[in-house]
This record gives C-alpha cells, structure tokens and sequence, in this order.
C-alpha cells in the first residue's frame, strides 16, 4: 500500500487551500504535504523586499471557505502570510506538513500504479509513495530570480539587490536608489523605498500599464455593513470577479484605446510623461500593475521618484549609465528584472524512468498534462487572481477522486486525441515567459485541452462538468474505460 493517497508538494498559498479541501471533503484519505522550507506561506514568506502586496484584491485571492477579515482589499505580505497561516491553523492542516522535506524526483511505477518520490530531508533522503501527486509549487524558482549580465556590474560601488533575495539589514534610509524594471515588483517597490530614500529612480527599457486603485473597497464595506460576514465576503467576491473579467474584455475588445487612457491617467496624476505609461503591446499581454491608492503616482509627483524609459549601457562606481549618455546616481541599485519560470519546484519528473518534460505535454484544463497519470498541477490565471484557478483545481482533483473511487478505478490518465493544433499555454509576452519558451507545457485548438482565462468557463468546466468527458481515462490493474458521470 502506498505511503499515502494524495502527496501535495507546497504550503504555500495553494497548498494549504488544496490541503484543506481534501481534509474536509476527504477526511479518510492520508494526505501528506511536502515543504521544501521550514515554513507556510511560499511566496508570501520567501518575498521580504519592502511594501510587498498582493496585486489582487484579497477576496479574490483569498479562499471562498475563509472570508478575508482585513480592511484593506490590497493588503500587505505579513497580513497574507497570517492569513494563510491561520487558515491552516484553524482548518487542522497543520499536522499534514512535512517541513525542510524537498522533492527531488517523482517517478510514476506503471506496475505499482503509484508515484515513488525521492525526498531530502534533514536526516538524508527518504523514498514515499502515493496514489495521487498535486504540485503546488508556484511557476518560478525559488532560488534565483532573473538577473542579466549588465556590463560593469562588478565596478558599481554599492549594493546590487535582487528583490526575491532582499539582504536583511539593508540600509537605504536617505540613500540614492536606481530600481531597473517596470513590472508589479518595481512598482510596488518604488513607492515604498521613496518614502525614506533620498531619492528613487525607475529604469525602465519599455513602460508598463499601471492603473490606480483603491487600497480599501469602499463598495465592500458597506456591504459588510448591510450582509452577514459570509454572505457579504461571498457578494464582494464575485463583484471582484464579474468587474476583473469585465475590464479584461474590455481591453481585448478597445486595447488601443484602453492602453492611451491608462497612460493619460497615470500621467495626469503623476505629472509625467505619457510615453513613460504606454507600453508597447496591449493591455493583460503582461499583468497590469496596479498602484494601490496611486502610491506611485503621488511618489513621482512630489518628486521623490522619477522615471527614466531606455536601454543600459552599463554600471559606473556611482550609477548606472544610460544608452543616452546620462548617468543614473544610485548609492544601491535593485535589478527587479523578474523572475525564473520553473514549473514542478525544479524536481525531476519521469514516467516508468523514461524523464517527463512538460513541453512535451499538452494541458488538460490547465489542471493535468496529457498522458500522464494520477498527477496534477497548480497553475493560477495570468489576468486574474491567481487563487480563483487554483482553488478550481484543487475541488476538481477531489471530483476526480471521488469518481477513480465510485467505479474503482485506480488511474486517472488524460487522452489527446491526434489532430490537436498546439501553441502556448500561457498567453503573455512577458520576459519571464518568453524565456521560459520550450519548457512550459503546451495547450490545443478546443476543450478540454484549451487553458481558459475565463472564471465563469472554468466554473463549469470544473465543478459541474462531467468528470469523465472522453478525454479522461479511468484504469485499474487489468483495464480501461470511461463512464460519463
């Protein structure tokens, strides 16, 4: 018998939201959860950098089972870190975890019909096995994010930062500071450091989207004010989806006009240049960055940040050289140049030994990669909050185990057919994914091999959706088959 039924590999936000979920809808399954680290929490307890925030709102990236009691709807890190921690407190998952346990490798015995993991853990490498393997481990590398080979990096006379390896102790009270970057870290990083710094100068190659928004959802709290928690967490939630959905269609509907009126008003409220917000590809083909309260705004305006668009040359002792020939002081420079994609936690995966690349695998509702059994991944939306997805997947495998168990099946192995036409699975044109090309799976031209980024669909898709809809293929030992429920 294997060591368990389902292995989940993560205690971050996903993990414990997967976690809990099984724990309550399956409470006679044994259910372990692997953390590599020596803590819940994953991101929100790896990112230290200053002012990290969500870059959604917290009712949508937090759970539907745990309304968010919080003020503000765009919420600081240490408040998401407790949030998580509390839900696994009080959902009784806590006890689940195996910390400073890595996965190393996963291998699917076709025989046993189980995975057989290889785990470092303190004491040495431990082997596990379950029927039922769910990656939890984000999208990117947790030990490095993107740094590029700037030309005299090695002559600059200050701290060169990353944000995911923010040093503790860093001083940079009252010093000139150069942030390189002009995604969601550089925006949220820049307003915070602008407050006690000298002064904050953004470089940016090419400009993003960012929109202003309330830190507080007014709306929200008179709902609270109106509703029990709830059923007032339950009307906010879903005002954030249909609203978050409805400006995402508008901006694939109008993007030249939607990216000229988001320049024009981060513009106006910073005092800028125009040409410093408009990007040069449209709206959501990279996130939107949001800038909670108009804090980056207000920083530019006063004067405590400015931003400079065009190429590095190169670092010099006291700044950062620009294409143009001006020179950027900086006494600490932050490269927020990204992230490094690296699906499954950077664990070896293989099938009967034979290595498992997810390139070469197509996406089955964006949940389990074809022909490969008994496996999920969690992979949240690239315009929306990432939990929304992620909590679907996660009800979804409990649908998929109830199903393996109601007809005895004991693999679950999605099918392509052979005609599929293929291209990315994730739709962006950020650096992150671009360099990432050849690594991440692939999706098709029609369902259920098509990744939606589409709330309403997915709903459908995975909580009433037939589990077994001809793609999906139920086995045991001896057979195959497939019964529409």
């Amino acid at each position: 018998m294997p060591d368990a039924d389902v292995i989940i590999v993560g205690a971050g936000l996903s993990g414990i939201c997967a976690a809990s979920l099984l724990s309550a809808k399956r409470p006679a399954d044994r259910v372990i959860v692997l953390e590599a680290r020596d803590a819940i929490g994953g991101t929100w307890d790896l990112f230290r950098y200053p002012g990290i925030r969500s870059d959604s709102d917290m009712h949508t990236l937090g759970y539907s089972f745990r309304p968010w009691r919080g003020q503000k709807a765009i919420t600081d890190g240490g408040s998401i870190l407790s949030y998580i921690r509390d839900t696994a407190r009080e959902q009784d998952v806590e006890r689940l975890i195996r910390f400073r346990h890595r996965l190393l490798a996963a291998n699917w015995d076709g025989a046993a019909q189980h995975w057989e993991l290889r785990v470092q853990t303190p004491e040495g490498q431990i082997t596990l096995t379950t029927r039922f393997l769910l990656g939890c481990t984000g999208y990117y590398d947790y030990e490095a994010g993107y740094m590029p080979d700037f030309a005299g990096q090695e002559d600059f006379a200050g701290p060169l930062v990353h944000p995911q390896h923010w040093p503790e102790g860093l001083d940079w009270h009252s010093k000139r500071i150069a942030v390189i970057g002009s995604g969601a870290t550089a925006i949220t990083l820049v307003p915070e450091l602008a407050r006690k710094a000298a002064h904050v100068s953004m470089i940016q190659r090419t400009p993003s989207y960012v929109a202003g928004m309330p830190a507080r959802d007014r709306l929200g709290d008179r709902v609270k004010r109106i509703l029990p928690e709830r059923a007032a967490y339950a009307a906010i939630r879903w005002k954030n989806i249909l609203m978050g959905m409805g400006t995402y269609q508008a901006t694939q509907l109008w993007p030249g006009f939607i990216g000229r009126l988001l320049a024009r008003k981060a513009a106006e409220r910073s005092g800028t240049d125009p040409a410093d917000f408009h990007a040069p590809y449209g709206p959501w083909e990279q996130r939107l960055c949001l800038a909670p309260d108009g804090d980056l705004f207000d920083a530019l305006r006063t004067g405590r940040a400015s931003i400079t668009t065009g190429r590095i040359t190169g670092f010099e002792p006291d700044g950062v050289r620009m294409e143009s020939g001006d020179l950027i002081p900086a006494d600490v420079i932050v490269v927020a140049t990204g992230l490094r994609m690296r699906l499954g936690g950077g664990a070896a995966l293989s099938l009967n030994g034979a290595a498992l690349h997810f390139a070469d695998h197509v996406s089955y509702k964006g949940a389990m990669l074809s022909d490969v059994p008994n496996f999920a991944q969690m992979f949240g939306y690239t315009n929306a909050s990432w939990t929304l997805k992620c909590e679907l997947i996660a009800r979804w495998v409990i649908r998929l185990l109830d199903r393996m168990e109601a007809v005895g099946a004991t693999v679950a192995t999605p099918v392509p057919p052979q005609d599929l036409k293929l291209r990315s699975a994730v739709p962006l044109s950020s650096g992150y994914v671009q360099r990432a090309h050849g690594t991440l799976p692939m999706q098709g031209d029609r369902g259920p091999w098509r990744v939606h980024q589409n709330y309403l669909r997915d709903v459908y898709a995975f909580r009433y959706a037939p589990v077994d809809d001809g793609a999906m293929v139920l086995s045991t030992m001896d057979q195959s088959f497939s019964t529409r429920a």
